[in-house]
């Protein structure tokens, strides 16, 4: 199991003594997972993923405290994290529901949650640091198969294939070795491009979870055409002085295209 890194732990701490004083004996429970749990959180780079147990539904007073203690927490890294009662977190729900939760250190109430989903449950069963509340083996977790398939087969059709063809049409017209800084994609747009679907298509293989460096050895197992790619995406990521160009951004679109279509053709 992963070790919550101190930078993280120290968030985390800082968090929870800040609610406690505010809203004494409210969050009953606080669950880490994505990169931090996965072993590949980075200093500069990850956030810190949550899911936060209370024990009650949240009321405005509530609301409003917790407001305030999320706009006082640090620009970088960003605590970010759902609110799920006790009784909706025993109910693992993976259908959008309105809950209170953060995204890149905004707190929102009056939208759906688009966190909650079988990908962050399966992350929990098989990864998640508990940092307040019981063990995760103690949670008597279970992801439905068929829901985790359909979850990842739906967001490589509706959000990533999409997303190739307004990467294509906002490249139109540019020259290949124009630098990729220069447009509205930018380096971090290429390299989410390039890792993204291949952790869904990872999931899809093997019903688990890999981080965003794993996914780059992933994906050129799977496209070698595009390992060269992965490979400086995962560079990037490090922090190595890697610079995409135009041509990196239409090729990163059409991996998109690649991983979708094998996807499709296996599981769909």
């Amino acid at each position: 199991m992963a070790v919550l890194p101190a930078a993280a732990q120290a968030l985390v701490t800082r968090y929870l003594d800040e609610v406690d004083a505010v809203l004494p004996g409210f969050v009953e429970g606080l669950y880490v997972v994505g990169s931090a749990a996965l072993g590949a959180w980075q200093i500069g780079v990850s956030d810190i993923d949550t899911l936060i147990v209370t024990a009650r539904p949240a009321g405005a007073e509530d609301l409003a405290a917790l407001a305030e203690i999320h706009a006082g927490m640090p620009a970088g890294p960003y605590l970010d994290g759902v609110y799920l009662d006790r009784d909706t977190f025993a109910a693992r729900p993976i259908d959008r529901l309105t809950v209170p939760f953060v995204v890149n250190g905004q707190f929102h109430t009056d939208r759906p949650c688009g966190e909650l989903h079988p990908v962050v449950w399966l992350i929990l069963q098989r990864y998640g640091l508990p940092v307040r509340g019981p063990a995760v083996a103690d949670l008597g977790l279970q992801v439905d198969p068929d829901a985790l398939r359909r979850f990842n087969l739906d967001n490589l059709r509706t959000y990533w294939a999409p997303l190739a063809d307004r990467l294509r049409a906002a490249l139109h017209g540019l020259p290949d070795d124009e630098p990729v800084e220069a447009t509205e994609c930018r380096g971090e747009g290429v390299v989410w491009c390039v890792l993204g679907p291949a952790r869904l298509h990872f999931t899809l293989a093997n019903d688990d979870v890999i981080p965003k460096a794993g996914a780059g050895v992933y994906l050129a197992g799977i496209a070698p055409s595009y390992g060269p790619l992965a490979e400086r995406a995962v560079r990037w990521r490090q922090g190595k002085p890697v610079a995409f160009t135009v041509a990196d951004a239409r090729a990163a679109a059409d991996s998109i295209d690649a991983v979708v279509a094998d996807a499709v053709r296996r599981w769909g």
